[in-house]
């Protein structure tokens, strides 16, 4: 096994002890970029090889220069005694969606593909400071807007190191792929309907959705603005919740953080679980697809992805948790239309800001007046999905169409929020901890095989993201293989703040399966050739 190859927390541990050097520990990491990533995306990336077709291509930039300093800080500290941090040498990516200063911050588009930020993103300030080194920033859909990383202007997209001729799932499918190929291991996401937790579904590493508010949203470059979430993915759930410990908290920068005192996340992975009330929905077994008609069609999940849940379900058991089934969840059928619509009206309005003015993309092109520079930047700048969104963003928030539609939509939203709210109360009918679901209705599809349809790609995302209307935070891990040998995610969502509860429920399943044959499995690009 290679240094890459462990956990964060036996990483910073090992660098604590002098065991090994931050610097050592990063070589390790470098080397297995070298050995498994291939060429990072580009704008003129030219026709993809069949060596490409193998590699991963998790990153748009690499900062092996600056991961270089930060590394032979954190072993300057070590030497004089000084402390380096609860993050120390411990190497990450960072989805490029965020700012950092002296980097590209691209959002995977060719509209910001020539700006470098002014200012670092707290969540990515707070890593820095805890003593982790930062490898570069990765692939991810464009802006964020898709469930399978192929959108990015940048070329070649993000594979899955368990098949790489199938997606690692979007938007955080960089970050995803990163950590589960063994290239870095933390990395920094961020979820709007799923986004972290699809891609740790697809790339069979733990991802976590935090409470909204519970992480600064400072230097995030924003998508829907009331549903973004940044947070961590993992190989484990106490390496989430280290990485948890560092970001979590107020900050002066963004009114939307959460005063919430932080707890010990670490401290929390310990508890017993006896007496946790877990639910099954039979709402969360089901994809629901509206019909032309006004009418809703129903399809099962797999019942591979069903299986997975009721394994889980036998070892909570065992562990002393209660199961509640049948807990209705009605609303959450309704997810994905209202995504459709609050999404796109908050998209429209955040990408206002990108016309090649004060930065980014700009035409070079005569422009006869302001307006023409408008258009002409941006219809070269943005690709085809944030157009779709300006456009759809721009008609359902108009006057005429704005009770139709935005506002009906505002109203469904606080319905999935009831939902949530009735199933957790302490004092109602079902009291329920955590809500267990699978993550996503199928495992990694195949790379272009989704992609171009819309609407059935975002229905990829049903299982998540009514959890992005309520703002409750959730947690997929890793729940088995599927019959391809492909990573099945579970998920469980809790009440607002309940993220120690998650972790804890997440580390206990993974102690009580840690014997289980799938877990001696490895993604196909680790495998030795």
């Amino acid at each position: 096994m290679e240094l890459c190859d462990l956990s964060a927390i036996e990483t910073r541990n090992l660098i604590l002890e002098k065991k090994v050097s931050a610097q050592e520990v990063l070589e390790s990491s470098l080397a297995r970029i070298a050995a498994v990533d291939g060429r990072p995306g580009s704008l003129e990336s030219g026709a993809e090889t069949d060596e490409d077709a193998q590699r991963v291509h998790a990153f748009i930039t690499r900062t092996s220069e600056r991961a270089h300093e930060l590394a032979a800080a954190v072993d300057r500290k070590i030497a004089a005694g000084e402390d380096p941090g609860a993050l120390a040498g411990i190497p990450f990516t960072v989805k490029d969606i965020f700012c950092v200063k002296g980097t590209p911050s691209t959002a995977a588009s060719r509209i910001l593909a020539n700006f470098n930020a002014p200012y670092t993103a707290t969540p990515v300030e707070r890593m820095l400071s805890a003593g982790a080194v930062m490898l570069g920033k990765v692939n991810l859909d464009e802006f964020t807007y898709g469930s399978s990383n192929e959108s990015s202007a940048f070329h070649p997209s993000p594979r899955n190191p368990w098949n790489t001729a199938r997606v690692p799932g979007g938007s955080s499918g960089g970050s995803a792929a990163s950590v589960a190929a063994g290239e870095a291991q933390l990395s920094l996401g961020t979820d709007t309907a799923g986004s972290i937790r699809q891609p740790a579904a697809f790339c069979g590493v733990v991802g976590l959705k935090p409470t909204y508010g519970r992480v600064s949203r400072y230097g995030l470059i924003a998508f829907g603005s009331s549903l973004d979430c940044p947070g961590p993915l993992a190989r484990s759930a106490a390496d989430a919740a280290l990485m948890l410990n560092a970001i979590a908290g107020a900050d002066a920068h963004d009114a939307t953080a959460a005063t919430v005192d932080v707890p010990d996340y670490l401290a929390a992975l310990e508890k017993d679980i006896k007496g946790k009330r877990i639910g099954l929905s039979p709402d969360y077994f089901q994809i629901t697809f509206p019909q032309a008609d006004g009418s809703y069609a129903q399809q099962p999940v797999p019942e591979e992805m069903r299986a997975a849940v009721l394994r889980a379900v036998d070892i909570y058991r065992a562990l002393g948790a209660e199961i509640v089934e049948d807990v209705p969840m009605p609303n959450t059928r309704y997810g994905i239309p209202v995504y459709f619509v609050i999404s796109r009206v908050e998209a429209a309005s955040n990408l206002h800001r990108y016309d090649g003015v004060k930065y980014g993309h700009r035409t070079r092109q005569a422009a006869k007046e302001l307006q023409d520079l408008y258009r002409k930047s941006r219809g070269e700048g943005f690709g085809l999905q944030p157009k779709l969104r300006i456009l759809m963003g721009m008609y359902v928030s108009a006057a005429q169409y704005s009770e139709q539609h935005y506002k009906r939509a505002l109203r469904v939203r606080t319905l999935i929020r009831r939902d949530f709210e009735e199933v957790f109360d302490p004092h109602g009918k079902y009291r329920l901890d955590a809500l267990l679901t699978p993550t996503t209705p199928t495992s990694a599809f195949p790379i272009k095989d989704v992609y171009g349809d819309t609407v059935l790609m975002q229905y990829a995302d049903q299982l998540t993201v009514p959890a992005n209307h309520a703002g409750v935070p959730g947690i997929s891990f890793p729940g088995g293989l599927d019959k391809e040998g492909l990573p099945i995610g579970l998920q469980l969502l809790g009440p607002d703040f309940s993220e120690a509860a998650l972790l804890q429920l997440t580390h206990a399943y993974e102690q009580a399966s840690a014997d289980a044959e799938w877990r001696a499995r490895r993604p196909a690009v680790l495998e030795v050739k």
